[in-house]
């Protein structure tokens, strides 16, 4: 396969660590901490790396933070493209509480681009040249609602299926421009198409109305704990969560979108593929903080879905 191509304009170091308790006004003594490259791009791009393919991941990055992130990804063998920006890259917190068994996430608005670095980021991106590319996660302060449209407009141009993980405007300008594969939750659609989905008849309703409209190919609804639904030209499909005790929803949904386009870039089809995601979503679900599953969960859970 050739390498899947991913984009991440607002990254961050993602910590993570476990506390017996959080108390405001006092020091919480924490331990386990792991820190890991994030951002949706990203972690899509650990994901395909860890099922056994190859990424290349684009990323904006600056200052003291943006310097250790180079290091976090240069750490997992991710082959990367760094585009600096002057703001420093922001760092998010996951803390997980023992004694409650609750998870507290921080996550820092981040830094703001300016017009010039993303007319640079657009120049960088010229040179692509891949099967699948993967624009996840959400846009920077001061970059256009257009922006993610931009680039889908230029992937396509060269060849490109694009592949959508993002949310408000830039979710819906994007899909304005047309994508292969857009991966949205269920508020995010209800959002998109003005209409709430109460039963599972109207989550697949919406899905195939998203395909019908021609804003992408293929629609991959993640419904956490209640699997996800596939809609495409060819009909519709639901697959259910299968059954784990979860420890953490951090990257989830990015690992979903890794394995399923890992998945596509191998072969395999939308079904398989699409499998492959609510596996590794699974597998991700199971495992604390800002780890991701393990090929040997998502093997075992593909075959438990497949039997």
């Amino acid at each position: 396969m050739r390498p899947v191509v991913t984009l991440t304009v607002n990254p961050a170091i993602d910590a993570a660590c476990i506390a017996d308790e959080v108390v405001p006004m006092r020091k919480v003594r924490t331990r386990d901490e792991r820190y890991d490259p994030g951002g949706g791009g990203l972690n899509v791009a650990r994901m395909v790396r860890a099922l056994g393919g190859e990424a290349i991941a684009f990323y904006l990055a600056g200052g003291l933070t943006g310097q250790a992130l180079e290091g976090l990804i240069e750490d997992c063998g991710i082959a990367s493209v760094r585009v600096p920006i002057a703001g420093q890259t922001r760092v998010s917190h996951t803390v997980f509480e023992t004694s409650t068994g609750h998870e507290f996430r921080f996550t820092p608005e981040g830094p703001e681009v300016t017009a010039a670095e993303c007319h640079n980021c657009l120049e960088v991106l010229s040179i692509l040249n891949c099967d699948y590319f993967i624009v996840s996660g959400s846009l920077a302060r001061g970059m256009p609602p257009d922006f993610y449209a931009s680039v889908a407009k230029l992937a396509k141009a060269r060849g490109g299926k694009v592949v959508l993980d993002s949310s408000g405007v830039a979710l819906h300008r994007t899909l304005a421009e047309g994508v292969y594969l857009v991966k949205p939750s269920k508020r995010e659609l209800e959002n998109l198409l003005g209409r709430k989905a109460a039963t599972p008849a109207d989550e697949e309703a919406l899905a195939r109305e998203l395909v019908e409209r021609g804003g992408a190919e293929i629609v991959a609804l993640t419904l956490g704990g209640d699997g996800a639904v596939l809609a495409s030209r060819e009909g519709v499909l639901r697959l259910a969560s299968p059954q784990i005790h979860a420890r953490s929803a951090v990257g989830a949904g990015d690992a979903f979108l890794g394995a399923m386009v890992w998945a596509l870039a191998n072969g395999r089809t939308i079904d398989h593929a699409f499998t492959y995601g609510v596996a590794a979503g699974a597998a991700t679900a199971m495992t604390p903080g800002t780890e991701q599953g393990s090929r040997e969960d998502i093997e075992r859970l593909v075959a438990g879905l497949t039997s």
